[in-house]
């Protein structure tokens, strides 16, 4: 006999809070199988009817099972011209050069970490941080000054989701999967053009970029 607590009219009767407790989260912010397993799997079995809430409001879900993440973002526009269009809810973020810069080279230390085939989680020091930036800079960049813009800049990235630093170890940080959906190919290959103005106005040359 089927128990009353999974009978679907209960489970119905369940699901306005569920979805309210999953959709708000994701308002505010990424949400990590890891961090909220529950409300993980409430995302699951409700993201049909969270898919529908948010395309109401102009936000579309982003779902990785795999990666164990989802966020909300602006639905595309397809480039269509339209007068009165709906205000973002989510705001577009001017990446500072420093922070667009360390996005670029994390973002390619995970894709060389995946393709070793170790672990799946990309741990690095602050010094790691640091000598991966170190070749970008002109030669006798003053170091204190390195290490505090480093600091600053891993500071900004973690606000942004994309590290966390490592409960009792604050000079180790995790790169967290969800870069590879927000740095992808064509963001590297605008960067890259940045990243080459830079070069020639700090009168670097490739040999100096290793």
């Amino acid at each position: 006999m089927m128990d009353p607590g999974d009978t679907p009219t209960s489970r119905a009767a369940a699901t306005p809070h569920e979805l309210s407790m999953v959709t708000v989260t994701l308002l505010k912010g990424v949400l990590y199988q890891e961090d909220s397993p529950a409300l993980w799997n409430d995302l699951l079995n409700l993201q049909a009817g969270v898919r529908d809430y948010v395309a109401v409001i102009g936000l579309e879900l982003v779902l990785d099972e795999a990666e164990g993440y989802a966020f909300l973002r602006s639905r595309p526009t397809d480039g269509e011209e339209n007068e009165n269009p709906m205000p973002r809810l989510v705001a577009r973020r001017q990446l500072s050069y420093p922070v667009s810069l360390l996005l670029a080279l994390l973002r390619k230390k995970l894709a060389e970490s995946d393709a070793g085939g170790g672990d799946t989680r990309l741990i690095l020091s602050r010094n790691e941080v640091i000598e991966l930036i170190r070749i970008f800079l002109p030669p006798g960049s003053n170091e204190v000054k390195l290490i505090d813009q480093v600091d600053a800049t891993i500071n900004k990235i973690a606000e942004l989701g994309f590290v966390r630093r490592l409960r009792g170890e604050k000079q180790m940080i995790e790169v967290r999967r969800i870069i590879r959906a927000f740095v992808d190919a064509q963001w590297l290959a605008d960067f890259s053009k940045r990243l080459e103005e830079y070069r020639k106005s700090n009168g670097l040359t490739e040999e100096q970029d290793g």
